[in-house]
C-alpha cells in the first residue's frame, strides 16, 4: 500500500464540514479516497471517504432519499444536445482552464441553468453555486449527479452494457445506459467512452475481467488505467462532471489529490 512515511509526514487535521463552494483539491495522504466494495480490492484502512483538505479532515457526505429527490426536482432550462458524433474521432480537446468551475444558477424554484465560469470568484459574483470544478458538460446536470450519488459502482453496470451490446446497435447500448438513470446526452458520452476503450484497451480489459479495480499498491488495474489514459481526457472534456471533481467517493479508490471537496445542497 502507500508508504507509511506519508502518514507520518501529515499532521492530524481537525474534522470539519467543507464550505459548499470550496474549489481547492485535497492533499494526497497515506490512504486513498473512495468507498470500497467487494470489487475494489482494498480495505477500509487503505481507502476511505475522508481526506485532508486545506489542513482539515473533510469527510464526503452521504445523501439520503430526500436529498436525491431534491436533486431530481430541478429542471435544466436549456438541456444539452445528444453527443451523436464520436468525439474520439475529433482532434484532442484543448487543455482545461486551471481555475474554471461549473456553476448552478437557480432561475426560479424549479428551473436552473449551468454555466462555466473562469473561477470561483466569478461564479459567486454571479450568484451561482459550485457544482463541480472544471467546465460544465453533458453530465453536469443534477439528474446525472443523482446517478453518481446513488450508484457507487458504475464500472460494473457500464461494462455490462458494453459487453452485452458490443455487436448490437447504438440505440440498444444507449437504452442500457439510460436505464441506469443517465440523461440521454450523458449516456452518449458514456457510450463513446466504452466504444473507444473497447477499441484501444480490449486486450487489457479482457485480461483484467477478474481483477479488482485497485491493485495491492493502490494503482488501477491495467484495464482501468488504459481507459483512464486512452479515453479519460475526451470523456472529461465532454462530460464535465466526474466523481472526483464533484467530491463523490465510489468503488474505485483514487488519490486524495484528485478530489475536490464539495457538498451538494441546492435549496
Amino acid at each position: 500500500m502507500l508508504p507509511l512515511l506519508l502518514l507520518l509526514a501529515c499532521p492530524s487535521p481537525q474534522t470539519t464540514t467543507a464550505d459548499p463552494a470550496l474549489p481547492e483539491r485535497c492533499e494526497d495522504g497515506a490512504t486513498l479516497f473512495g468507498r470500497p466494495e467487494a470489487a475494489t480490492g482494498l480495505s477500509e484502512s487503505e481507502c476511505g471517504d475522508t481526506c485532508a483538505c486545506q489542513g482539515q479532515a473533510w469527510t464526503a457526505p452521504t445523501y439520503d432519499a430526500a436529498a436525491i429527490a431534491d436533486l431530481l426536482r430541478w429542471e435544466l432550462a436549456t438541456p444539452y444536445a445528444p453527443v451523436t458524433d464520436d468525439p474520439y474521432a475529433e482532434p484532442d480537446p484543448p487543455a482545461e482552464a486551471e481555475d474554471a468551475v461549473c456553476g448552478f444558477l437557480a432561475l426560479d424554484d424549479e428551473r436552473y441553468q449551468l454555466q462555466t465560469y473562469d473561477d470561483l470568484d466569478q461564479a459567486q459574483a454571479a450568484g451561482a453555486r459550485l457544482t463541480h470544478t472544471g467546465a460544465c458538460g453533458v453530465c453536469s446536470t443534477l439528474e446525472d449527479l443523482a446517478v453518481y450519488v446513488t450508484v457507487t459502482d458504475l464500472t460494473e453496470p457500464v461494462r455490462a452494457c458494453g459487453l452485452e451490446h458490443m455487436g448490437g446497435t447504438a440505440e440498444e447500448h444507449l437504452a442500457c445506459l439510460e436505464a441506469l438513470g443517465f440523461t440521454t446526452p450523458c449516456a452518449w458520452i458514456w457510450y463513446w467512452n466504452t466504444r473507444n476503450t473497447q477499441a484501444q484497451c480490449l486486450a487489457e480489459c479482457l485480461a483484467a475481467l477478474d481483477q479488482p479495480y485497485n491493485l495491492p499498491d493502490g494503482s488501477l488495474n491495467p484495464c482501468l488505467q488504459c481507459d483512464e489514459d486512452q479515453s479519460g481526457p475526451v470523456f472529461k472534456a465532454v462530460a464535465g462532471r466526474t466523481r472526483r471533481n464533484t467530491g463523490l467517493p465510489n468503488a474505485i479508490c483514487r488519490p486524495c489529490g484528485e478530489v475536490t471537496p464539495i457538498e451538494h445542497r441546492y435549496e
